[in-house]
């Protein structure tokens, strides 16, 4: 997601000696852990079985500004970048799901050269720090999948492919382009797609019209349904939509939700969640034609964030995690439905460089209430208690 303007690139200074009350509520945090990508044999979570459903978490965009990029350096100890210590807030909620899908919304540079707006090339650790958060996939469509041209996709999935994270919405080849994402979660194939409206302005590189999904709806019901064709018991699709700044989600989305969520095969769904990121701010979660859309995420990791009048907007570093109880179908063939839709809110604290879930740092004693009142008052904003969301813990 791109801030226009002067105010683009955040302008923080960074208060490492300063011990914040949040940083305290942290150091209590689970320490990441390297992880097995096996999700059903990690130690803790209950082994596959046919009978059983599966839970499935998302975040939002992770956009490193250069102020992010310092305090990853900082916590590295001056040497190389580590961005494990910003997730360890959340990683308990990553690591507890079946499935955990994150938006790695910047291509990663190389020989040690990294920026951030509004040009992102972002250091190639993340991916280790995704995977050691329990993260299985991202999607990698956004108006930045070009910043750094073909070779910064290149760069990306070959860093997320090291580390064991999957990835959908950019491709290095065009067999890559067009095959399936399918993942394991639990007992179900999962299927990832994921699609951006924009690459600002930067060209999809000539003759390689595969290297990044831009959204269209007719490729996204056609690949939805090649995904269902592929064995995918569930299909996502990631989009990077809606307008910067704007609480509420914009006709196009709306147009576009209620689109994807119509279409169906033999009476099935081709769709069955759909995850929005790029307004910066968190948006609201709707049920539409019986399947749940995730209008919006917000920013899980950003600096400090100027919205479009100039005026720092604490918004930008707000976000959710979605988390998804998927139950198997009651006759073979059927869909897999949601039976509990939950939300968690959580924030990025610009001081400490680290994500707070904000329940767990209410219950510490940090005063956070306004925000994460904030934040459920508008992810609840179109009625989604009524068909059973809540917020998660």
């Amino acid at each position: 997601m791109t801030i226009h303007g002067k105010w683009g690139e955040p302008v923080i200074a960074r208060r490492h000696q300063v011990a914040l009350a949040l940083t305290a509520v942290l150091a209590s945090a689970a320490a990441c852990q390297a992880r097995d990508h096996g999700r059903a044999e990690r130690p803790g979570r209950p082994a596959p079985a046919a009978a059983r459903g599966f839970t499935l978490v998302a975040s939002g965009d992770i956009l490193p500004h250069t102020t992010v990029i310092d305090r990853a350096r900082f916590d590295a100890g001056g040497t190389g970048y580590d961005f494990r210590p910003m997730l360890a807030g959340i990683q308990p909620v990553v690591s507890g799901a079946d499935l955990a899908l994150c938006h790695m919304e910047t291509v990663y540079g190389a020989d040690g050269v990294y920026t951030g707006y509004p040009d992102f090339k972002s250091p190639p650790q993340i991916a280790a720090a995704l995977a050691a958060t329990g993260y299985d996939g991202c999607s990698t469509a956004s108006n930045h999948s070009l910043d750094d041209g073909a070779a910064g996709v290149q760069r990306t999935l070959d860093a997320l492919d090291t580390a064991g994270v999957r990835h959908a919405g950019t491709a290095r080849t065009e067999a890559e382009g067009n095959s399936v994402t399918l993942l394991r979660a639990g007992p179900a194939k999962v299927a990832h797609l994921a699609y951006t409206y924009d690459t600002n302005g930067h060209p999809v590189p000539q003759g390689q019209p595969w290297t990044v999904n831009l959204l269209d709806e007719n490729r996204i019901l056609a690949d939805a349904k090649a995904a269902r064709k592929a064995g995918a018991d569930v299909v996502v699709v990631s989009v990077h939509w809606g307008t910067e700044w704007q609480d509420a989600p914009d006709d196009r989305q709306l147009t576009l939700a209620r689109t994807l969520t119509a279409s169906r095969t033999g009476g099935r769904p081709d769709i069955d969640l759909v995850l929005g990121t790029h307004a910066h701010v968190p948006q609201a979660y709707e049920k539409v034609n019986g399947t749940w859309v995730v209008y919006g995420m917000g920013d899980q990791i950003a600096g400090e964030m100027f919205n479009h009048q100039g005026v720092q907007d604490a918004r930008g570093n707000q976000s959710t995690v979605a988390r998804f109880t998927f139950a198997p179908p009651a006759r073979p063939g059927g869909r897999w439905e949601v039976r509990k839709a939950e939300f968690v809110p959580q924030l990025f604290d610009i001081d400490a460089g680290r994500v707070v879930d904000l329940d767990k740092a209410l219950a510490r004693g940090a005063d956070v209430e306004g925000v994460r009142d904030r934040i459920s008052a508008v992810v609840l904003g179109r009625g989604a208690a009524k068909d059973g969301l809540v917020a998660g813990k």
